[in-house]
Order: structure tokens, then sequence, then C-alpha cells
């Protein structure tokens, strides 16, 4: 199965599209090209009162690299195809790939909710200014829905029956904020305090970089930290250190970091942290860095990080003895 990604790039609408009563919707409506999505497929309903009994998902050209994550008490399976090109990847090039993600098995009644989720590359074949769809198709117990309707130029999705789940896409540098001096002590997010946003310089030529912060939740339901970028970076991860007999291991953190409600989190050297890849240039001490955090709830949140030396413990730090 395919899906033409021009004709979804060529309606540049917003990520409202889709109506408050459809059945399958994204949880993470903005994303950036070039960097890392996961995708959170949310069903709230059922089709006609019956139960969901499966969950197919395209993969839209533009879009590489698809993983879905295992789900308790469903089967889970992909199918592979060629993509509309080649293109760049962190192992060389690649030209096919995952195309469609199932889950089947399971049983999700009408009055329950629920979430799917997979992680995939956007490319720079989407462009900034459009929507990338990925079309879902839900099984209800021999009832089927298909939503993948992508609205006409001019067109709004809810004027569509089974619209298509999109995702927004905008240029990072937009999404970040504006030029400052100094990075703000907080950021509001809906639920989610901010604070002191960092990263930590890097010398010439090192190809990642360590972010630091420290997130609030206020609210009544958990968020997860997924993503986050920097125009310096290829992309940027939620990664774990820890101890394992004396060694320290790192790894990033598949389903995102986790906030649960009242608990503050916070990402420092030698634990969580953020891990900014594939840099293009130096991190610079004294000079904030523009970028984004990408919550699963709260969606995509431009912040500016201040940049402490290089090892610092924090940003003020002028060294340090912790390093990724």
């Amino acid at each position: 199965m395919t899906f033409s990604l021009r004709a979804g790039l060529a309606a540049a609408l917003s990520l409202a599209a889709a109506p408050a009563l459809a059945h399958a919707v994204l949880a993470v409506t903005q994303a950036s090209p070039n960097q890392t999505y996961r995708g959170v497929v949310q069903i709230g309903h059922g089709c006609d009162g019956k139960a969901t009994t499966g969950l197919t998902v395209t993969i839209p050209d533009g879009v590489i690299a698809a993983k879905p994550m295992p789900k308790a008490g469903w089967e889970l399976s992909t199918e592979k195809g060629p993509y509309a090109r080649a293109y760049p990847s962190y192992h060389g090039t690649v030209s096919e790939g995952v195309k469609t993600i199932t889950w089947k098995g399971g049983s999700l009644p009408d009055d329950f909710y629920d979430e799917f989720v997979f992680q995939a590359r956007l490319t720079d074949a989407v462009a900034p200014g459009g929507t990338v769809y990925f079309p879902v198709r839900q099984d209800c117990d021999g009832t089927v829905v298909d939503w993948r309707e992508v609205p006409a130029a001019g067109q709004s999705a809810r004027d569509l029956k089974t619209p298509a789940p999109g995702v927004r896409i905008v240029a990072a540098a937009a999404a970040a904020a504006p030029a400052a001096t100094a990075a703000p002590s907080s950021i509001k997010a809906g639920d989610l305090t901010i604070e002191a946003p960092w990263i930590r310089a890097t010398p010439g030529g090192a190809k990642v970089a360590g972010g630091y912060l420290q997130v609030t939740n206020t609210g009544k339901e958990p968020d997860r930290l997924v993503a986050a970028s920097i125009p310096l970076a290829g992309r940027g991860e939620v990664h774990q250190m820890a101890m394992d007999k004396g060694v320290a291991k790192m790894a990033p953190v598949e389903a995102g970091l986790v906030i649960k409600p009242g608990e503050t989190v916070v990402l420092k050297p030698g634990g969580y942290h953020l891990m900014f890849m594939d840099l293009t240039g130096p991190v610079k001490a004294g000079e904030p860095i523009a970028g984004t955090l990408t919550f699963a709830r709260a969606g995509t949140v431009a912040v500016r990080f201040a940049v402490g030396a290089i090892g610092a413990s924090a940003p003020e730090a002028g060294g340090g003895h912790q390093h990724h």
C-alpha cells in the first residue's frame, strides 16, 4: 500500500485538521524535516460500537526508518517496500524500508482508549508549510474504517468523513525561539514548566553534544519528552546513562521520558539527558542556541539553550569531570 506525499504536502493545513470525533488521530502534530518523529496513534472509539481488533498505519513517501513499538496482547507485523527514491541515512544510503505497520489480535472496546506507537525519520523530502499524512486502517470485528482521506487545496479536513491523521511540517528555525542574549529561566507549555535548558560546549570536530533541563508537570495527566532539536544537530534524542556493574552505559529512552502528574524530572550529566547528534559545527560556550523540545501531549515547545563550558556540570560552571 502506498501514499503520495506530494498530494499531502499540497494541502498546507493546520494540524487541528482531524475532527474532534475522529477515531484515529496523532498525538504529536508538528515536526521538522531531517528529524526523528515519534508517532502516537490515538484510538478513542471503535467502529459503530464494535471493539477495535486491528490497526494498520501506512508510512508515506519521504518518511523512512519506521520502527513500531510492540504492544502487549497484540500481534505486530510490518511490510517493507521500495522508497520513492534513495535517502541518506546514518548507516549509508537506503532505498527501501517499512511501508506499513499492523497491530492485530487484540481487543479495544468502544468505550476504552489506547495508543499505538511507532518511530520514523522525516527526510528533506517533506517541506515546511505542508502536512504529511499517515493513513490508518481500523479493523473492528468485521467492520473496517479507512482513515485516509486527504483534503484538497483550500478544503478543510473537517469536511471529510474519514480524514487521515496529519503532521504539520515546520522549519526547525521557525519553531525555535527568537534571538536573545540569554535563555529564559522558565517556559510554560500547557501543564508543563520547563526550567534551565542548557547544553555543554563541544570541541571542534565533535559530532555529539549533551543537553539538560528540568521539567515539572502540574497537570493531572502524564506527558512524555520524546525528542529535541537544535539547528546544529541532525537529530536529538532522550538518553539515559546508568552504571551497570561499575560500567557506565548509555542508551536511548525509546518510549520517551515520562513526566508524571505532580512530578519534577531533572535531566543532568550522568543521568537522563538529551543527546544531540550529527553536529555540523561546534557548540560554543556562552552563545545561547535556539531549539525545540517535543512532548507527546504538550507538542513542540520553543526553548533557548544556554551553553556551558566543555565538561561543565551546570551552565555557569567552567569545567567538570562528567562526560558523555
